[in-house]
């Protein structure tokens, strides 16, 4: 602003100047005044002759960088609180990061500590430059609560995950649970029970069904030639038998291609609910006799092993149940006093392992040639 004011005062001693000498001597004085001038304010005032576009760009810089150390501290402080580890000045463990604070709070000192890495020091500016530095402050608070966003979107999940296993023991409690009292099950599914533990069951329920085993069971079915009708009846049935029989060269009963047919397989057993897992006595004794090729046979196994784990599973809690002699006692003390039996005796990590290892046959079945 004081250049431009300087400038147009010289333009107009000159205009009103009619000696060319004086003219050009006066340009010369005043030019020279300025040079000076803002010599002398550059070696005073060195930050207010930078421009706008550096000092945006330096702190932009300021600001990821600072991002990026916090970024990696936070690592570094799950990492060994993971590990159980002591700090570098030796006073003791790391606070894990699920104990840290994910949201602010006012007059919180450990929050306000942690926002100190995001604080950036704002100089001050000449009045003309006012807009500019509002609009700057605005866009560096956009970058910093996106950058906080990311932060939390990535160590959330990390403290909402258990292990598969975790998930299995719940719901074996669960049907336990269900075993005693039958209406548990569809009260979960239907959102009557709202407490922690059986909210934790529902989520395990889910997890079984839509990460463990419907996947694998899709997977099995897009790359067969099976028809509908032979899929229906294999998930209807929980019971199955494959028998080896004399090759037929005729029509495969699954897949209807030509075939040499060497199995028999045999359905059987009571159809029932998927969730509440209550069996429906309507035809219970129907059975089903199916020739079909060795692929089919095999990959029959596979899918009604996964297909139907989940009921086994609760047949058999409810078994465990009905075979416990003990009377007058509550439902939570009975279930707590099953499950660790079972656990202690290894029964609930073998039916574990069966079903990894029903995972593992549906991941590696190969394609159908």
């Amino acid at each position: 602003g004081k250049r431009k004011r300087l400038n147009s005062s010289v333009l107009y001693d000159s205009d009103e100047s009619g000696d060319s000498d004086i003219l050009v001597r006066k340009v010369f004085a005043k030019r020279r005044c300025i040079m000076d001038e803002d010599e002398s304010s550059r070696e005073q005032q060195p930050d207010k002759t930078c421009p706008a576009e550096n000092v945006s760009t330096d702190r932009k810089q300021k600001v990821f960088a600072k991002l990026k150390e916090l970024a990696r501290q936070r690592a570094t402080r799950r990492s060994c609180s993971s590990e159980n580890c002591e700090d570098s000045n030796g006073e003791g463990e790391e606070e894990p990061l699920w104990h840290l604070p994910l949201t602010p709070t006012e007059g919180s000192e450990t929050d306000s500590d942690s926002m100190k890495d995001f604080i950036v020091e704002e100089e001050e500016d000449d009045g003309d430059n006012t807009e500019h530095v509002k609009s700057e402050k605005q866009t560096q608070q956009k970058e910093l609560n996106i950058s906080n966003s990311e932060l939390l979107a990535y160590y959330i999940p990390q403290l909402s995950r258990c292990g598969h296993y975790v998930h299995f023991k719940r719901i074996v409690k669960a049907f336990l649970i269900n075993a005693i009292d039958d209406t548990f099950l569809s009260s979960l599914y239907d959102g009557t029970r709202q407490k922690k533990y059986a909210q934790d069951m529902l989520l395990s329920l889910h997890y079984l069904d839509d990460r463990f085993i419907q996947p694998r069971l899709e997977n099995l079915i897009s790359r067969s030639r099976w028809k509908d009708r032979y899929k229906e009846r294999v998930d209807c049935y929980p019971d199955v038998r494959i028998i080896l029989k004399n090759p037929q060269n005729m029509s495969c009963q699954a897949c209807e291609l030509n075939r040499y047919c060497t199995f028999n397989v045999l359905l059987s057993g009571r159809l029932y609910d998927s969730k509440t897992l209550e069996a429906d006595d309507f035809m219970s004794d129907d059975k089903q006799v199916l020739k079909v090729g060795v692929v089919c046979a095999n990959r029959t196994r596979v899918y009604h092993n996964l297909k139907h784990f989940k009921y086994k599973l609760y047949v058999d809690c409810s078994s465990i149940a009905k075979l416990d002699g003990v009377e007058d006692e509550a439902v939570k003390d009975t279930v707590e006093r099953l499950f660790s039996q079972l656990e202690d005796n290894g029964w609930i990590q073998k039916r574990y392992d069966d079903l990894e290892d029903y995972m593992n046959d549906a991941d590696n079945f190969q394609e159908e040639k």
